[in-house]
């Protein structure tokens, strides 16, 4: 088992755990839970011994193998299949021995196919092959290098590979972060039948509640353990606040306020599967209502000051990307016809790359439709925030500064009230941005949006790199919105609570889905099997000519070659802009990462880093969409 006695650990001058004690048993499913900065990732390196406790002990059994993500990948030219096959050490190096022997070392030999065996070295390529499988690789990008992908992809390979790992603790630190939702229910599969001990940190509530059978807590510098899933360790903990008198009286306030507007969204809600799972899941915050007075984020969006009936519509549109010099427009989404009413609540669903970012960048308007009409009501307001909304911010200028910029006729007093319903208050409204967490940094540019009063908020991923607390504050201020809302999420919980109804991003089109996430779950796998039932079908018959075949599909196989080589060429020269901008955001992601980076001796060359970084990473953004791209040209080309 893994114990913790009388554990201190510092950050700098900050105290993460101070005389903690914990335990946790084998073959246990443990998730992590607390706010952004509270030691996670902290408690994750002294388990892999890379920092060490400033006092107590923290053991574990010395046999026990340990197995995590790689945050940064090496021997990235290896191909995909081989790359997750070498987090096998113990397979790889008996292969090499094996293959170090001449024909002359008999017993040696024996002993070491023995081994191999042992290591079930040949199943190993199929056992990579399931995993890429899962995590969403495709058959054809199973021989890929590594350094092919996109930096979202990559990190999937390193999951397949740290899962690939013969292990007895597995630690994984935000492993959904790069997953769309078939994987994900894909991971939570995997995880359930593997018998080691797993350790996890995630921010997506209902993950973390189908993995994890025990919770720990970071609470005031110590670990709390709860018994059961999320669910449970959430109703133990606001169990336990209402025994306080004080929390008594500050959650009646605050579910009370809960209430009141579930009584009202009742009343109108619709029948759709949906419209009905967000009452459920509605009821269940109004119950945890003591937890959002505790949190101490308490986020409110401002109510627009008009909301037009229709806010727009596209008629009969192509949606992409326009022409760029030579290359020629390209067409991800086709005949999208849709309308955006005032109080509407859509999630859009979709696997990565369908076109769900396409689609809001769309409506957005930063992409012009490339055909058919886009017609924005007037008075429309759009609040829209994407990933790369965190590069706008001036890494120099603190959330005071950011709202003065923007609001300079507006009371300081009001602004700060603003963001301290965002989680900004005391000394924190003055600081600079720079070294603030990522999730800080996505609460920042949140509040600075929402700022201008807008009617329709488009959000794609809003979640990202929050912790739980805020994510359970930012659904409870969407729930309560009255404008309109678009959202592009993977977690689960915040569509749930925040959208009445679907749209399906996929095979081109965008459609309107009547069901919720369960169904859209048995959509997939339904989608899946015809795919599979398809591909069998075109298997050939046993009693087909085999010479016949054979000239059959070497023709094909040349007709297939001529029409790929261009997209290839282009290929190769979206891949190797995309290596040279990831070799220069290493180097600065490095230098960045050093503390002496904020000090005066970088004070001069500090701005234009940060500016070039923001540059280099929209840059990859555009190279990562030209290489999905063609990708997705070239699995059209190979289906048709």
């Amino acid at each position: 088992m893994i114990r913790a006695a009388g554990l201190t650990l510092r950050r700098g001058v900050k105290v993460l755990l101070e005389n903690a004690e914990f335990v946790v048993h084998p073959g246990e499913r443990v998730g992590i839970v607390g706010k952004n900065g509270a030691g996670k990732s902290s408690l994750f390196s002294l388990l892999q011994g890379q920092i060490d406790p400033d006092a107590g002990t923290l053991d574990m059994p010395a046999s026990w193998r340990l197995a995590s993500v790689e945050q940064i990948l090496h021997d990235t030219g290896r191909p995909a299949r081989e790359f997750v096959i070498d987090g096998d050490r113990r397979l790889r190096e008996l292969q090499a021995r094996r293959a170090a022997l001449g024909p002359e070392q008999g017993q040696a030999i024996a002993e070491l196919e023995a081994a191999l065996v042992e290591a079930e070295a040949w199943s190993a390529p199929s056992r990579a092959e399931q995993l890429l499988a899962g995590l969403g690789f495709a058959p054809d990008e199973w021989t890929r290098p590594v350094a092919s992908f996109s930096g979202g992809w990559q990190m999937r390979i390193a999951l397949a590979r740290a899962l690939m790992a013969p292990s007895d603790l597995l630690l994984l630190d935000e492993p959904t972060n790069h997953l769309d939702l078939d994987a994900m229910l894909w991971l939570e599969r995997w995880l359930a039948g593997y018998p080691g001990t797993v350790l996890l940190i995630s921010h997506d509530t209902e993950f973390l509640d189908a993995v994890a059978r025990v919770i720990l807590h970071f609470e005031q510098q110590s670990l709390v353990r709860y018994k059961g899933g999320y669910e449970s360790f959430l109703e133990q903990r606001a169990e336990r606040l209402r025994q306080n008198r004080l929390a008594i009286q500050r959650q009646t306030r605050e579910a009370a306020h809960l209430q009141s507007f579930i009584d009202r969204f009742k009343a109108k809600a619709t029948k759709a599967k949906q419209a009905q799972s967000r009452v459920k899941a509605l009821a269940r915050m109004q119950t945890l209502a003591p937890l959002a007075v505790e949190s101490g984020i308490d986020i409110r969006l401002p109510e627009p000051a008009q909301t037009p009936d229709v806010l727009l519509t596209l008629e009969d549109a192509a949606l992409g990307y326009p022409a760029d010099g030579a290359a020629a427009p390209r067409t991800i989404l086709q005949d999208v016809s849709l309308m955006v009413r005032g109080g509407s609540r859509i999630g859009i669903l979709g696997v990565n790359g369908a076109g769900k970012s396409t689609l809001v960048k769309t409506l957005a308007r930063e992409l012009a439709p490339l055909a058919g009409g886009y017609r924005p009501a007037k008075g429309l307001e759009i609040g829209y925030f994407a990933q790369q909304q965190l590069d706008v911010l001036d890494p120099e200028l603190s959330p005071l500064q950011h709202f003065v910029r923007i609001a300079p006729d507006t009371r300081e007093q009001e602004l700060r009230n603003m963001l301290g319903g965002f989680g900004f208050g005391g000394d924190m409204v003055s600081q600079p941005v720079a070294p603030f967490s990522g999730g800080e940094k996505a609460r920042l540019a949140l509040a600075l949006i929402v700022w201008r009063k807008p009617n329709l908020l488009l959000l794609d991923e809003p979640s990202n790199h929050l912790d739980v607390d805020t994510r359970e504050a930012l659904a409870r201020a969407l729930a309560e919105f009255p404008g309109s809302v678009l959202l592009v999420s993977h977690d689960r919980h915040l569509l749930r609570t925040t959208v009445d109804s679907f749209w399906i991003v996929a095979d081109g089109r965008v459609q309107p889905f009547d069901g919720d996430l369960e169904d859209y779950r048995d959509w997939l796998q339904q989608r899946q099997a015809q795919r599979n039932q398809i591909a069998r079908a075109a298997a050939p018959a046993p009693g087909q000519d085999r010479k016949a075949q054979r000239r059959e599909q070497a023709q094909a196989r040349q007709e297939l070659a001529a029409r790929r080589k261009p997209l290839e060429t282009r290929l190769k020269r979206v891949e190797d802009a995309m290596a040279k901008v990831q070799a220069r955001l290493a180097e600065l992601d490095a230098l960045m990462a050093d503390p002496a980076f904020y000090t005066d001796a970088h004070k001069d060359v500090r701005p234009g880093l940060m500016a070039e970084h923001g540059e280099l990473s929209k840059a990859l953004q555009g190279h990562e969409e030209d290489w999905l791209e063609i990708q997705t040209e070239i699995e059209a080309l190979e289906k048709s």
